[in-house]
């Protein structure tokens, strides 16, 4: 049996926050950047990383107010979209990482396609998995999201709190999946953790406000893929409620050439068909990538 890549957890001061990320592989392999989703963490790659890490190097940051990086106090930070692009800059520039491959998954993806935006030569492919980019991908879901992106008001703001709960995370995790015991309960628990820290529901308010900044970017989006062409890969559980199917088939319009795979599962594909995702993410990143030799 070869070696499992061991996984490093290391935290990098970004302009006076604490930016966690998981890392593995060789230091001179082509990057691959794994940026996550609500309202997980880089916690959610920590299967995925050593499976990528023979050939790669595998970064993963947790967000301002995700995970093991900072939380600073409401008002204190500009939590959103924006912000959390700059910081994933700066952070990428502290580590002298120059190009790289982006995974992409529901917040991630507004984030890493806002990076694009500014650095559309450092990145050599995208794999998007449940990171929605097209109008096509928001359902009946998103009631409750737009109205509070209406009015910001009290009762708005009460209604979304719910999804906030253990339940509203658990849902994430076992909706659309066939077999719940392939999810780990673990995901769930750990994340609903980092979200019950005092203040963190309110933070996280802001930022599902935030969100209709990105849905007001997604014609910017869809030039960046027109006149680009990264090439993409798409992993799309088929059975989210969050982030609709024809979301995943909406990228072909302006990527033609992208490969996309359906799977029949949820919003946290990775939790329960990474053992059917991982090898075509490897064959796209072989052809795509210059990949370092396995070690």
């Amino acid at each position: 049996m070869s070696a499992i890549p061991t996984t490093r957890h290391r935290s990098t001061s970004i302009a006076g926050l604490d930016i966690f990320h998981r890392e593995a592989g060789p230091q001179d392999a082509p990057a691959v950047v794994l940026l996550h989703g609500f309202p997980s963490s880089s916690h959610m790659y920590r299967n995925l990383i050593p499976a990528l890490a023979d050939r790669y190097r595998v970064l993963a940051p947790d967000l301002p107010g995700f995970g093991l990086s900072s939380m600073p106090p409401r008002g204190s930070f500009p939590y959103g979209f924006a912000a959390f692009t700059d910081v994933v800059d700066a952070w990428l520039a502290r580590l002298e990482v120059s190009s790289y491959a982006l995974y992409v998954m529901d917040y991630g993806a507004p984030v890493g396609l806002r990076l694009a935006l500014k650095h559309p030569e450092r990145v050599t492919a995208l794999v998007v998995q449940n990171g929605n980019a097209y109008e096509a991908g928001m359902g009946d879901f998103w009631a409750s999201t737009r109205a509070l992106w209406a009015d910001d008001s009290q009762a708005n703001r009460d209604a979304m709190r719910p999804f906030l709960t253990l339940e509203g995370t658990r849902f994430q995790y076992v909706t659309g999946v066939q077999d719940a015991s392939r999810v780990d309960p673990a995901a769930w628990i750990h994340d609903q953790f980092f979200l019950d820290r005092a203040g963190n529901v309110d933070i996280q308010l802001d930022i599902i406000r935030d969100y209709r900044t990105n849905v007001a970017l997604y014609p910017e989006f869809h030039r960046y893929f027109r006149d680009h062409q990264p090439p993409t890969l798409i992993l799309w559980g088929d059975n989210d409620p969050i982030f609709l199917s024809a979301g995943a088939q909406a990228y072909l319009d302006d990527l033609p050439d992208a490969e996309l795979h359906r799977f029949d599962t949820g919003h946290f594909a990775l939790e329960d068909k990474a053992d059917e995702m991982i090898a075509p993410m490897r064959r796209f990143l072989e052809r795509t990538l210059h990949a370092h030799p396995a070690s």
